[in-house]
């Protein structure tokens, strides 16, 4: 269930975010893009980035993933080139370098380990210019999904603690060769991500390998740098050398850490990495339009920033990030908003007609007239007790039976054979019938047919009205009130068929001849039948609808325990959507996510009645929509689930409500609990500045230095969102005569919110806290024996 919930939200999140569709403007990728996973740790990134670019970037199928692992990490496999990554098909392509790590040897050679054997190890080379060259065949059919193919962006993403760091020149500069064939130029960046949440298995280590990648990466980055190698293979095992001249290897170099500038933790760990990584990238390779192209607008220039992070020295600084967003809670909002399409729906079906007590018997079909048609039909008619003046008599004369009561004289007259005649044709008859009637199969049709014409009465009120503890309205009590009724009529036709049977014969209002006994005794006979065994039926009338009140009340407490359980089916699945949605709420920012609740109850109220307003009353339950809600819950909470799952996506989601701009949104939300004329209602500048303030605080670059104004700290800022938007352009306005760094914005046309990308560069390795803590490390891993390097120590930078 909490699976179901979750793809839900998330769909529903992501749509909202998705930009595409009739009034948005998604963007594109300008040139192809090239994604080069290192190590087994950075294939984590692939799904993630995978998912923001599809949001994201309307020519994201063109884009390749290519991930070189050790082979000895998590077992990934490849189909082709191409693997199913949630619901799309991505174009991923694997390499795994088997056995160029080794076996669990000891850590202390291992990186350098890894350096000899993919040199010696020719097979490695081989497998890998395969592959990349296979990226570059498939790159060029897709070549028709972006505007220029003049250029290729390579993005080479690693884990800093990976000991596949050792070859980022190899790998990097042979995919930059073999790419280099196809394109005029590669532009080729690195993301080095940092994990500073503390390893415990690899403790110390971890530290001290990521140090000397680091110290590696700034050699790479010295304007002097040079490598020469025979990466490239061909089909027949040729070598062919690759060179790289004196310049720095990436053009520029990203380090994300899980910890930003204040040393906190980030919210998503990194998540977030790797979704700054897809912002820089569509910020340096974003197509753009012509009225972007000719407008004044502050773009991204590449050179322009590079420049910037340029010390006098001519040393390159890294580049750091950090992202905010603030959008529509749109998780959030889906499953509030399923939890009040599911209250309400509730209240429909618990809101009681206000039936009479006869109009409730004939729902359960336990009405006077239903059991009285009932009961005739159980007992044989009156009539046949016509039948009986052809019994037999003793030949008593009726002279002898003058003094007799009625009872003596039909004893005298017919012994036992009247009673068993009776009891033959009326009694067992009746007894007989009543044990074939399933009280329960009757009950439960009754109620099963009234449901289905009624729509109007729910399985709430058949569990209400057939509770036995319910005192006002239950049926139970109707009928065991009509039972008692029953009683004190059976106890007066017993009395009174006591008395007529205690009468006389003498005292008969019978037509009496003298000296005609036959004819006397004739009237006597139809007396006795006329008075004493119509009264027996009578008797017998009230005695089977007793009975067969006795045996539908038996049932009853069965049929409620079944609606019962349905409404306690209802109570827990609404429980659990509160709960899911609570919770949800819980987990947004305590600004973003305010007043969520109430203000969502009110606009999902207005869109059902909205709904039933133009498609009439009770149309949510009608088979195209709902449907019958017990039937479902039959079925399961899931598949109820699933059909409110449905019906709230297409119907309720998609009303007018729900199609305001975040800041609308978010401004009526702010104010749902505040009255129109008071004063402390929230403005909407009040509102803007709030929303300006948490993008800043929330775009804290994602690493941490020992000195936040250092001397080459250069920054630029981002938005991300709808330019015409008013809070875009507010955004833009305020401050713009004194801020210190360049602002610019990324034309989205969209509602769901507004992000800022926050770059930050200039800063060398010796501004890192984590290198500064990290060196200690090192060196007394390198004291005690440890190798990290496969080159020269001579050729490796100094220690700073």
């Amino acid at each position: 269930m909490r699976a179901l919930l979750d793809r839900f939200a998330s769909d529903y999140s992501a749509a909202e975010q998705k930009l595409s569709g009739l009034e948005d403007d998604q963007s594109s990728i300008h040139y192809p893009t090239v994604f080069l996973f290192v190590g087994d740790e950075a294939g984590d990134a692939i799904e993630p980035m995978i998912r923001s670019n599809e949001q994201k970037w309307d020519n994201n199928a063109g884009v390749i993933y290519f991930h070189v692992s050790s082979g000895s990490g998590k077992k990934l496999a490849t189909a082709n080139g191409e693997e199913h990554i949630g619901k799309s098909a991505a174009k991923v392509i694997r390499v795994a370098l088997n056995g160029v790590a080794g076996g669990p040897e000891d850590n202390r050679t291992k990186r350098k380990a890894i350096g000899e054997a993919f040199h010696k190890e020719g097979r490695h080379l081989a497998e890998l210019n395969r592959a990349l060259r296979q990226v570059s065949d498939t790159i060029a059919d897709y070549g028709r999904l972006y505007a220029s193919f003049d250029r290729l962006h390579l993005a080479v993403i690693t884990r800093v603690d990976d000991p596949l760091t050792v070859l980022i020149p190899e790998i990097s500069l042979l995919a930059q060769s073999i790419f280099q064939q196809l394109f005029k130029s590669v532009q080729m960046d690195l993301y080095g991500l940092i994990h500073e949440r503390e390893q415990s298995e690899t403790f110390g280590y971890a530290s001290a390998a990521s140090i000397s990648f680091l110290r590696e990466l700034e050699g790479m980055q010295r304007p002097d740098y040079s490598y020469s190698a025979r990466l490239q293979v061909t089909g027949d095992g040729l070598s062919i050398p690759v060179n790289h001249h004196a310049s720095p290897l990436f053009d520029l170099v990203y380090l994300l850490s899980d910890r930003d500038e204040c040393g906190m933790t980030t919210l998503n760990g990194m998540l977030d990495n790797y979704e700054i990584i897809c912002h820089v990238l569509l910020l340096k390779n974003r197509r753009r339009k012509e009225a972007q192209v000719q407008s004044s607008e502050a773009n991204y220039n590449n050179a322009s920033f590079k420049n910037s992070l340029m010390s006098e020295s001519g040393r390159q600084g890294f580049v750091s990030a950090g992202l905010a967003k603030v959008k529509r809670p749109s998780y959030s909002i889906a499953l509030t908003v399923l939890y009040h399409f599911f209250k309400q729906l509730s209240e429909r079906l618990k809101h009681d007609p206000e039936l009479g007590s006869k109009e409730k018997l004939a729902f359960f079909g336990l009405d006077a007239e239903a059991i009285e048609t009932r009961t005739a039909d159980m007992l044989p008619g009156e009539e046949l007790l016509a039948d009986m003046g052809g019994l037999l008599t003793s030949g008593i004369r009726y002279e002898e039976l003058r003094r007799m009561t009625l009872r003596e004289a039909e004893d005298a007259l017919y012994g036992d054979s009247s009673a068993a005649f009776f009891h033959k044709h009326f009694t067992g008859v009746a007894e007989e019938r009543l044990y074939e009637v399933k009280a329960a199969l009757e009950l439960r049709r009754a109620v099963s047919r009234n449901l289905r014409e009624h729509p109007g009465i729910s399985f709430y009120q058949v569990a209400e009205w057939s509770d036995e503890k319910n005192e006002t309205g239950s049926i139970p009590a109707a009928v065991r009130a009509r039972m008692r009724d029953l009683v004190r009529e059976i106890d007066l036709a017993q009395e009174e068929l006591e008395r007529a049977s205690n009468l006389r014969v003498d005292d008969l209002k019978i037509k009496r001849l003298p000296f005609m006994d036959k004819q006397n005794l004739r009237a006597l006979t139809r007396a006795l039948f006329d008075t004493v065994y119509r009264m027996k039926w009578q008797l017998l009338r009230l005695e089977t609808e007793l009975a067969l009140y006795r045996k539908f009340i038996g049932e009853m407490e069965q049929l409620h325990g079944e609606y019962q359980a349905r409404v306690a089916q209802m109570t827990g699945l609404e429980a659990e959507l509160k709960e899911t949605a609570l919770q949800s709420i819980r987990m947004a920012d305590d600004y973003i996510g305010q007043n969520i609740f109430d203000y969502y109850d009110r606009i999902t109220e207005n869109a059902m009645k909205d709904f039933e307003e133009k498609r009439g009353k009770g149309a949510f339950f009608e088979e195209r929509l709902i449907g019958s809600v017990e039937e479902l819950l039959a079925l399961g909470d899931q598949a109820f689930t699933e059909r409110l799952v449905d019906v709230c996506r297409k119907h309720i989601l998609t009303a007018e409500p729900f199609a305001q701009t975040f800041e609308e949104e978010l401004l009526q939300r702010a104010n749902v609990s505040v009255a129109y004329t008071n004063r402390k209602a929230l403005s909407r500048d009040e509102l803007f500045q709030k929303l300006y303030r948490m993008l800043e605080d929330h775009a804290a670059i994602h690493i941490r230095l020992l000195d936040y104004t250092h001397e080459h700290r250069y920054e630029e800022k981002y938005l991300f969102g709808d330019r015409g938007s008013e809070f875009i352009r507010y955004a833009l306005g305020i401050d713009d005569s004194s801020r210190i760094y360049k602002l610019g914005c990324v034309h989205e046309k969209r509602r769901s919110g507004v992000e800022k990308l926050n770059l930050m560069g200039g800063f060398h390795l010796e501004d890192l806290m984590y290198y500064r803590n990290g060196k200690v490390y090192y060196e007394t891993y390198l004291q005690n024996g440890y190798e990290f390097h496969a080159l020269d120590s001579s050729l490796l930078p100094e220690l700073r």
